[in-house]
C-alpha cells in the first residue's frame, strides 16, 4: 500500500504490447495479465481502440466508470492516459508530413490543416476523459516545427527559433487552457524530434505559453542519456514541473566511429540504445531518491523499449525492479533520539 502523497507503482504504458494476439488484444487480458506481473497500474494509449473509445470517455461518465472497474476488477488502476501521437499532430513541419500522416485517421490523411484541427480535438476529449476517469496528469508529445532545424546548418536566419516557439505556443495554450478547466496537468515527453527536447527547449515553450501552470514535464531518463545529459540535475532544476515519470533504461557507447546522431543506423546498430530496466547505464537509485526528496507524488510507469530483449521478458523483469527502487519516505529524522529543541538551552549552547 503506498502512502498518501508518496510515489506509486509500480505501473507499465500499454502502447508497446498491444496487439493483435492474446492476451495483449484487448483491455482486460493485456491488464489481468501486467496485474500477475506485478503492476499496480497501466498506462493507456487513448490512439489504440482496443484500449478506448477516446472521444465516448470525454462524454461519458458512465462508459468512465465502467472502463476503470474493469481495470479494478482486472487488478490495475489506471495511471494517466497518453495522446503521444495526436500531440506530435499539433505541430508538424511539412518535411514530415508524410511520415506522421500514419498517425491520423485516412479521412485527414494528405490534408495537414484538417490533421491538426483533429489532433487538437483530441486533445480537448483527453482533457475531459482524464478529469472523468478521476486523473491529475496527462501525457503527450509537443510536435515540431523546428526539428530540421535542430542542427545549426544550414545557418539559422535570426528570428526562426523564436518564431517557431511563439506558433508553438499559440498552438498549445488553448489546449492548457482546456486543461485548466479539467484540473489536470498537461505532461510533454521531452524527446529528440520533437521541439521540446531537454530543459532549455522547455523554458523557451514556458515562456510562449506564460508560464501556464498546467504545462509540465513526462520525466523520461533515457532521452536524456541519448543526448548526454546530466539527467539527475535535470531533476533538481525542474522538479516543480515533473508530475510523471516513464521509468526507461538506456546505454550510450560512442565510439570512434559514432556518436549522438547514431549514423542512421538501425536502434540495434547505434551508439545511444534504449534498454530493459537494468541492461543500460540509467542511475535508477539516483533518480528515485531525488524524486522522493523532491516530493514526487505520481506514478513510476514502466515504457518498456528495448532493440534486444522480449518484451514479456523486459515486463516481467520491470515490476520488481521499479518496486525495488521505490523509497518510502522517512517520518522522521534518523538522528531524534539525539535532539533538544529546548530554547533555552539553545541559547546556552550559544554562550547567550
Amino acid at each position: 500500500m503506498t502512502a498518501a502523497g508518496a510515489m506509486r507503482g509500480p505501473g507499465i504504458f500499454l502502447a508497446q504490447f498491444m496487439g493483435d494476439a492474446a492476451p495483449f488484444d484487448t483491455l482486460d487480458s493485456a491488464a489481468r495479465w501486467m496485474a500477475e506481473a506485478g503492476y499496480e497500474g497501466v498506462q493507456i494509449p487513448t490512439w489504440d481502440a482496443r484500449c478506448i473509445d477516446l472521444k465516448l470517455a470525454a462524454e461519458s461518465q458512465d462508459y468512465c466508470d465502467d472502463l476503470a472497474g474493469r481495470c479494478a476488477e482486472a487488478g490495475v488502476a489506471i495511471t494517466e492516459l497518453s495522446t503521444h501521437l495526436q500531440g506530435q499532430l499539433v505541430a508538424v513541419h511539412p518535411a514530415y508530413d508524410a511520415a506522421f500522416d500514419g498517425f491520423a485517421p485516412e479521412a485527414v490523411r494528405g490534408k495537414p490543416a484538417e490533421r491538426q484541427q483533429w489532433a487538437v480535438q483530441q486533445l480537448h476529449y483527453a482533457a475531459k476523459a482524464s478529469r472523468r476517469l478521476g486523473l491529475k496528469a496527462h501525457a503527450t508529445f509537443s510536435g515540431a516545427l523546428l526539428w530540421p532545424f535542430v542542427y545549426p546548418w544550414p545557418q539559422r536566419p535570426a528570428g526562426l527559433v523564436a518564431e517557431g516557439f511563439a506558433e508553438l505556443g499559440k498552438r498549445w495554450r488553448p489546449i492548457l487552457d482546456a486543461f485548466e478547466e479539467e484540473g489536470v496537468d498537461l505532461c510533454y515527453e521531452l524527446h529528440p524530434g520533437e521541439d521540446l527536447h531537454d530543459g532549455t527547449t522547455f523554458e523557451r515553450f514556458l515562456d510562449s505559453v506564460g508560464g501556464h501552470a498546467r504545462a509540465n514535464i513526462l520525466y523520461d531518463p533515457s532521452h536524456f542519456v541519448l543526448q548526454a545529459m546530466d539527467y539527475l540535475q535535470f531533476i533538481d532544476f525542474y522538479h516543480d514541473r515533473i508530475r510523471m515519470f516513464h521509468v526507461k533504461d538506456a546505454e550510450f557507447n560512442p565510439t570512434g566511429r559514432a556518436g549522438v546522431y547514431g549514423s542512421y543506423g538501425d536502434w540495434v546498430d547505434r551508439p545511444g540504445r534504449f534498454r530493459s530496466l537494468g541492461d543500460g547505464q540509467v542511475d535508477f537509485g539516483g533518480i528515485f531518491s531525488k524524486l522522493t526528496q523532491y516530493g514526487y507524488a505520481g506514478w513510476a510507469v514502466l515504457e518498456w523499449e528495448c532493440c534486444l530483449k522480449h518484451p514479456e521478458d523486459g515486463a516481467r523483469e520491470g515490476a520488481p525492479f521499479i518496486a525495488a527502487h521505490m523509497i518510502r519516505r522517512a517520518e522522521r529524522a534518523f538522528d531524534d533520539f539525539a535532539g533538544g529543541g529546548d530554547p533555552a538551552a539553545n541559547r546556552r549552547w550559544l554562550g547567550l
